[in-house]
């Protein structure tokens, strides 16, 4: 009996500080409102990483003419990595039905990187934070490994939500954006 209060007790204040986390990432979200259109991003390093500008970027396992993929500097799991276009869009909110071969070469991209590595896509998370729940304003691509290796505030962020898109969400929700 008292065993189940103090577990209650704890999830209540997990949830209270999730809670927090949400006002917090909001609140910055709404500070930072007032960005340039996309055509005039000019200090993005996750473009400069993508188009091999200003100093050593991180090392990228994977190039093509369209997007990059490379090691997240601070890894959720063991295999934590993102690919993102060499094109600077804010995030998944920008993007129209033009942009869904893109998403989709990336998505495959990053599944085939992931069997590279002896991973089976399908036993990974892959994936889109939204805004305003997005620490770098590039759009990004995540691909996790093992799921369980992540801690809950992690497991809570990459979970499927109205904070974070499958890739197989995405894909079907920019085929029904307009152009």
């Amino acid at each position: 009996m008292i065993k189940e209060s103090i577990m209650k007790r704890k999830r209540l204040y997990i949830a209270g500080l999730a809670g927090l986390g949400l006002i917090i990432l909001v609140s910055i979200y709404k500070c930072g409102r007032n960005r340039p259109p996309v055509s005039q991003v000019r200090d993005c390093f996750f473009c400069d990483f993508a188009n091999h500008r200003k100093g050593p970027p991180p090392v990228l396992e994977v190039e093509t003419d369209e997007y990059v993929i490379f090691k997240d500097k601070y890894p959720a799991a063991q295999h934590h990595y993102l690919a993102i276009p060499k094109e600077h869009f804010d995030s998944f909110q920008v993007l129209n039905g033009s942009h869904l071969g893109l998403v989709q070469r990336m998505e495959a991209g990053m599944m085939e990187f992931l069997r590279s590595k002896n991973i089976d896509p399908k036993q990974a998370i892959i994936g889109f934070h939204l805004p305003p729940f997005i620490s770098v304003r590039h759009l990004h691509l995540h691909g996790i490994y093992p799921p369980s290796d992540m801690n809950i505030g992690n497991t809570i962020s990459f979970m499927s939500s109205f904070w974070f898109k499958k890739s197989e969400d995405a894909i079907r929700e920019l085929e029904g954006r307009e152009l």
